[in-house]
């Protein structure tokens, strides 16, 4: 099988909403729907096969099965499949947190760190994002300003719109602010170090673990770098290269390409309808869906109408 359509493992984070079950028909068991783990290997929320005969398997037990060379030679240096791609409902905001490298999470951790980007699919007027500080600070001054509830004051606040990107490099700190949609594509890890987080509580009546003392080391303390390198690609680094793919179904309304050997090709479906064919298969797909093609699938088509983030891994 060369195209495969992909079921999430959702979270139901104090944070999130309904907008991921309402607007993208994602499955929710508990009072609201934070994340929806769409393109994972990993074991706190995998994915799973959703057609064909491998269907109700994990996306990892259809590796093992089917063998590594299904993510292509340029995955052979990762040790694990090296990426995780959500959807993520903002219904508030999230916690000012950061993620480590990977030689801080692989010591302290023993699993990879995180640098990731972030697609914004949709924006409620007004919404805002933290993104990095708005000038350089000593590590006495952010430890004190963690303590004194004064952390917001040096963080750089980044109104949001419809279609924005921001590549958040391991070690910038950050959060999503309340009443954004957003469609993450990170490395496949779930290390994540709360900084300060509105003094909420969590399930069991008590307020949520804040990690300082991982924060203070890992923490990039300058403002965050603004680089246009990615281009042509909306994101491009060691870990992943993600591409934008827009068919209006009018004047353009079928996209084709070839899988090498080199890298599956994951499609992420943010709004549309339509067909995926390759190697005489088709599958339809529809807003939310999230595909994976494997590498060495050859030729494929896109058609319909499709707003969507393709990945794949670079050389």
């Amino acid at each position: 099988m060369a195209i495969l359509k992909l079921k999430p493992s959702g979270k139901d984070y104090i944070w999130g909403g309904h907008k991921l079950v309402d607007n993208y028909g994602k499955e929710m068991t508990g009072d609201r729907l934070a994340e929806t783990w769409e393109l994972s290997c990993h074991p706190d929320g995998p994915s799973f096969v959703a057609n064909g005969e491998d269907a109700g398997k994990t996306l990892r037990q259809y590796i093992e099965e089917h063998g590594k060379n299904v993510l292509g030679t340029n995955c052979e240096r990762f040790e694990d499949f090296p990426i995780l791609t959500k959807f993520i409902d903002a219904q508030d905001n999230l916690s000012i947190q950061v993620h480590p490298d990977n030689e801080y999470a692989l010591k302290n951790e023993g699993q990879y760190g995180k640098t990731e980007m972030w697609y914004v699919v949709d924006a409620e007027e007004g919404a805002y994002l933290y993104h990095g500080l708005k000038k350089e600070i000593s590590k006495d001054e952010f430890a004190k300003r963690i303590e004194e509830d004064t952390l917001l004051e040096v963080l750089n606040k980044v109104p949001v719109h419809k279609g924005d990107v921001f590549f958040i490099e391991a070690g910038t700190i950050h959060a999503i602010g309340k009443g954004l949609i957003i469609a993450e594509i990170q490395q496949n890890s779930n290390v994540t170090y709360r900084v300060y987080d509105y003094g909420r509580v969590g399930k069991d009546g008590k307020k949520r673990e804040l990690h300082i003392e991982k924060a203070l080391d890992v923490t990039n303390r300058a403002p965050a770098k603004k680089d246009g390198s990615h281009y042509p690609h909306i994101a491009d680094c060691d870990y992943f290269t993600v591409d934008k793919l827009n068919l209006d179904g009018k004047t353009f309304n079928k996209m084709e390409g070839t899988v090498s050997e080199k890298s599956f090709l994951s499609i992420l479906v943010l709004d549309g309808e339509g067909e995926i064919t390759s190697n005489g298969e088709r599958v339809s797909y529809k807003k939310g869906d999230s595909i994976f093609l494997t590498a060495g699938s050859g030729e494929y088509s896109v058609e319909g109408v499709c707003d969507a983030l393709i990945t794949t891994i670079r050389e």
